[in-house]
């Protein structure tokens, strides 16, 4: 009990931050913004995508009815991965817990590793999506 009040005592501000932020982007970045700017297909929408994930906080079954609505209103099925990922794996609030642990060079390599390999599967299921749909 004694490592969790102190772990917790260390961490739950930085929690509260990164939920803050994800709760900001939530209520005032509208849908209909989202889905202009990301389902057009244009190279910039996963790149895009994986940075409007960081800031969200959810976990991976959280995000599926964002998810769903994106698909819904013609969002390309590699740009929502990429997101599905970000706010999984990139989200702000746990990025801040990991730096209690891990130096920010570090960090920034793992985010920006992650980053990077979401952009590609994006990319990656943005030139099959259209293949696989036909077939």
């Amino acid at each position: 009990m004694g490592e969790v009040r102190e772990i917790v005592g260390r961490i739950w501000r930085w929690v509260l931050l990164g939920i803050g932020v994800g709760a900001l982007f939530h209520g005032f970045v509208p849908a209909d913004w989202v889905t202009t700017h990301l389902g057009g297909g244009d190279w910039y929408s996963v790149p895009a995508a994986v940075l409007l994930g960081i800031p969200m906080y959810a976990n991976a079954t959280g995000v599926i009815p964002v998810a769903e609505a994106m698909l819904g209103k013609g969002v390309a099925i590699g740009t929502t991965l990429a997101l599905m990922m970000s706010v999984a794996a990139l989200s702000l609030p746990e990025l801040l817990i990991l730096r209690k642990v891990i130096r920010w060079p570090a960090l920034a390599l793992f985010a920006g590793v992650l980053a990077m390999a979401f952009t590609l599967v994006g990319w990656g299921f943005n030139l099959v999506g259209p293949l696989a749909g036909a077939a």
